[in-house]
């Protein structure tokens, strides 16, 4: 078990002296993680607590034992006992810290983590979450290069443009693609979102197309997806019914067989739901301009204009 802020130094460092050595350092005394080596305590996953230690963490965060108990510990999986809860702890941190914004471009989170977070941001609505596995977010500034603007996470800033556009996808790859599009043409954007495309995320493509619907800033809209999953096909049956905005979209992987992860985690038709065609077709009866290729996405929604 270690702290997250001392991990290079304390690698291995077991459960007791773990607890002991950092006892001090109170704002990082609940950073610790199970590394699952089995040395320390012999139940990988598990970090146990006695008593005495609950007493001592629960000082130290300035807590009552039994709201210490309730916020940071779980039963046992042997049921004898409390152990400190785990959690993917970027990303609950930013919540319990009260940040409205957390953008985690992380890959590989496991689902299961993924659940957890869902199930603990929800009801939080101060909270946002966009990602995992995303390239986050850009609100491009005036400047040259788009300086002057709003970038949080991994999307080139150069390529953008400010302007009236959004940009919503589950694709890093295929918003910078759209993005440069447009600027290409000498049309900016006003947010592009890259939402992420693993299975669970935080903010779906329907979130992000309500704000762009109430958005003053706002014109017109590109919407990208891919198969798996039925986000796109909500998105679709809500603009239908409620967006003011023109809408243009494009589905990857029209080509994917079945049962077949195309890429991100959440492309996989599963049960013959997810299809690139289902979703196509949702987008039609919605009456979003439909991008036959990916190369045909912004003037699939300039000629909407």
């Amino acid at each position: 078990m270690t702290s997250r802020t001392a991990r290079t130094q304390a690698k291995g460092i077991c459960h007791q002296s773990g607890i002991w050595q950092f006892e001090g350092m109170k704002t990082t005394l609940l950073e610790l993680e199970c590394q699952r080596c089995t040395a320390c305590c012999r139940w990988p996953g598990q970090v146990r607590l006695t008593d005495a230690e609950i007493t001592r963490l629960a000082a130290c965060k300035g807590l009552g034992e039994h709201e210490f108990i309730q916020r940071f510990t779980r039963l046992r999986q042997d049921r004898r006992g409390l152990a400190l809860q785990e959690k993917p702890d970027a990303i609950l941190e930013g919540a319990d810290a009260g940040l409205e914004l957390v953008v985690a471009i992380t890959e590989g989170i496991p689902v299961r983590d993924l659940v957890r977070v869902k199930r603990a941001l929800a009801g939080n609505t101060q909270t946002r979450l966009i990602g995992p596995n995303c390239p986050g977010i850009v609100t491009p500034g005036a400047g040259k290069d788009s300086h002057g603007g709003c970038r949080i996470g991994i999307a080139p800033g150069y390529i953008h443009k400010a302007g009236n556009i959004g940009v919503v996808s589950r694709s890093g790859t295929l918003t910078y693609e759209a993005v440069w599009q447009l600027t290409s043409r000498g049309v900016g954007q006003s947010t592009c979102v890259g939402i992420g495309g693993d299975p669970v995320n935080g903010t779906s493509h329907l979130d992000v197309i309500k704000l762009f619907n109430e958005d003053p800033e706002t014109a017109g809209i590109i919407m990208i997806g891919e198969i798996g999953g039925s986000a796109e096909e909500e998105a679709a049956e809500w603009i239908k019914q409620h967006c003011k905005k023109p809408v243009a979209g494009f589905i990857a992987g029209a080509t994917a067989p079945p049962g077949r992860r195309m890429g991100h985690a959440g492309a996989i038709v599963s049960g013959g739901k997810g299809t690139a065609a289902a979703k196509i077709a949702a987008f039609k009866d919605a009456g979003i301009g439909i991008a036959a290729t990916p190369s045909e996405m912004a003037d699939t929604l300039l000629q909407m204009m």
